[in-house]
């Protein structure tokens, strides 16, 4: 059974589940974050834990298209009004993170030929 329910891809939450689907769509026409969905959630279903969802589950259904359960419109709906997902960091932000770092293809020849022991390619 443990193998059988472990199975990947799994279906969305928000695919099996249409009252849950149903709140969260109301919810997110009323410009309320995916965040305060997920913690309305728990204040208005407590002890249902099948009327619980993350706010990256909701952020899946409405960017991914696999997991796309909830219409696509509805990303208006979100304060920024995005229709895709954009990386958080800036342009050239994780670029060379070790100053002066000498790249694989430019090492010297020596190295190669590993003659000398615990030559790191350092010159």
């Amino acid at each position: 059974m443990a193998y059988d329910r472990a199975g990947r891809p799994k279906p969305a939450k928000l695919v099996t589940n249409l009252a849950l689907r149903a709140k969260v769509e109301k919810d997110l026409e009323k410009k309320y974050s995916p965040e305060q969905i997920t913690g309305r959630l728990l204040v208005e279903f407590p002890d249902d834990p099948e009327m619980r969802v993350s706010p990256e589950t909701i952020y899946q259904s409405l960017y991914v298209q696999s997991r796309g359960a909830l219409k696509r419109e509805l990303t208006a709906c979100l304060r920024t009004g995005r229709a895709l997902r954009r990386p958080s960091r800036k342009v050239g932000q994780r670029k060379n993170r070790i100053p002066n770092m000498i790249n694989v293809s430019e090492r010297p020849a020596e190295v190669e030929d590993r003659a000398v022991p615990g030559n790191w390619g350092e010159t």
